[in-house]
């Protein structure tokens, strides 16, 4: 039996993660890894803590948007911030590939490479401003 790839191994991860998620317009998960291949943190879509989720009491819509979910990027690299935890040059794997705000949320992070499983809304603004940041990008 062969062993999984290291990019199998934290996709799947982000999988599980994304089963944490509370708003379900989409279940996301990601985690932050360094470059040891070790987890900094993980981040799931949902509420601000000590607010209702959405599974409680519905979507707050704009735009087409629900605006009281966290995505998981932001929750992962919002942990970080709080506990004082370095992301610089580590690799995000998420389930869904980022939106434009966590694109950028990403890139002023530090973050290396992206990892995605679900070519989910690509916004082609993303595409360049990670190509121009020469930050990785690949489907997993």
């Amino acid at each position: 039996m062969s062993r999984k790839s290291w990019k199998e191994y934290f996709m799947d991860i982000a999988l599980i993660v994304a089963s944490r998620s509370t708003c379900d317009r989409a279940f996301v998960g990601c985690l932050l890894v360094n470059e040891d291949n070790r987890i900094v943190s993980t981040g799931y879509n949902g509420s601000i803590a000590g607010q209702p989720h959405c599974d409680e009491i519905g979507h707050t819509m704009r735009d087409g948007h629900c605006i009281a979910t966290i995505h998981s990027e932001m929750n992962a690299l919002l942990y970080c911030a709080k506990e004082g935890i370095s992301v610089k040059d580590c690799r995000c794997f998420v389930t869904h590939y980022p939106c434009l705000n966590c694109t950028k949320a990403l890139i002023q992070s530090g973050i290396t490479a992206v990892y995605y499983h679900e070519a989910y809304r690509i916004d082609p603004y993303a595409e360049e401003l990670f190509k121009r940041s020469r930050v990785h990008v690949e489907q997993v």
